[in-house]
């Protein structure tokens, strides 16, 4: 897939074990790459594969990450190529290739439509970071067509061949082999619902804790574990409580391994309000046939094998969770397992180099 003189390097703000930074990790892992991360995790970091190289820059901060990361570029050549992931980053690479500095081939990937999540001062930054950075992008790497239309309706200057629509990748028998793994505590001997995500707005989960409130009566025995850490902790804290269920729905805090509760979940959700694309749900869809997902990105409407709800919509969640706890759907005829694979690591590897060699 490449030439012995040629680097593919990844570069990633942190090793934070998250969406984008999987999606690095895994094509790392799909082309024998390395990666750089401008900043290591005081805990629960990335576990980088043992055959891909790593470097971390800092422990301190990001700033001291991009000081040090400034003359490690210069050596990459032409036939080098570098992928990154985070629009702050991947405005900055573009930057240093535009003027000259980067000489490498430079493919950006897409981790959220900034400008639909965003308004404000927040908003017209990434608009000034953007056109500072992305007009010297050789391939930019959108994880569904609508967020390949937002892209481009809120930055026209950017040339839509150099825009590719490429789905998330999923090691799909890497998940598969990971949930088989027990759950050591007292989880193992519950029924629950699972969810996972960062705790913050975007990810819904006050709108899942009103909709498991709303099924609860008919489902007495089940709990709802939230996996993950973030600064909505205190608020879901405080609705948790409010709502009496302090018995009955639990932060988990961060879960370096997730797939067993996915796997040993009556009910997988994804509630997310806005998302580019939840790699969590593909996740879940690996190892349970009963997932529920909000409409919360372009492509979730054409996933097969799983229910489906509008955003922000407690009442509809609440209906979409009780009905797929009472089918207790099978696998029908291999298909989300079709799908999955249709997805993985080296076709998502494989056809962003396709893409970015004929830009050339």
């Amino acid at each position: 897939m490449k030439s012995p003189k040629q680097k593919i390097t990844f570069i990633s703000l942190t090793d934070a074990p998250n969406g984008a930074e999987n999606v690095l990790h895994m094509m790392a892992n799909a082309v024998e790459g390395e990666m750089i991360f401008l900043k290591k995790q005081p805990f629960s970091g990335l576990k980088v594969s043992e055959n891909i190289g790593k470097t971390y820059l800092s422990k301190q901060s990001l700033f001291t990450g991009f000081a040090k990361l400034v003359p490690l570029l210069r050596q990459y050549t032409r036939d080098d190529v570098l992928m990154s992931t985070h629009p702050y980053l991947n405005a900055f690479l573009g930057f240093l290739k535009r003027i000259g500095y980067l000489r490498s081939k430079l493919i950006v990937r897409e981790c959220t439509s900034v400008f639909t999540r965003f308004t404000g001062i927040k908003k017209t930054i990434y608009k000034i970071i953007y056109k500072m950075g992305y007009p010297a992008v050789d391939l930019i790497v959108c994880q569904t067509a609508l967020m390949k239309e937002q892209l481009l309706v809120h930055n026209p200057f950017l040339a839509k061949v150099k825009v590719l629509v490429q789905p998330n990748p999923i090691d799909f028998n890497k998940i598969v082999a990971k949930s088989k793994q027990p759950l050591i505590n007292g989880d193992a001997k519950l029924d629950f619902i699972c969810s996972a995500g960062r705790l913050i707005p975007e990810k819904g989960f006050p709108i899942l804790i009103e909709a498991f409130k709303l099924i609860k009566a008919e489902h007495p025995q089940l709990k709802l574990l939230l996996l993950g850490e973030g600064k909505e902790r205190e608020l879901l804290t405080k609705i948790i409580a409010e709502n009496n269920l302090t018995a009955s729905v639990f932060l988990k805090g961060q879960i370096d391994n997730p797939a067993p509760y996915f796997k040993q979940a009556k009910l997988c959700v994804v509630s997310s309000i806005k998302e580019g694309f939840p790699n969590v749900l593909l996740e879940m869809m690996s190892v349970n046939n009963a997932v529920v997902s909000t409409l919360c990105a372009g492509g979730i409407s054409e996933i097969p094998a799983i229910a489906k709800v509008e955003v922000n919509n407690a009442k509809a969640l609440a209906n979409a969770m009780h009905e797929t706890l009472q089918k207790q759907p099978a696998r029908s005829a291999n298909i989300a397992t079709q799908y999955l694979y249709g997805r993985r690591p080296e076709v998502f590897a494989q056809s962003i180099l396709k893409a970015l060699s004929q830009q050339n």
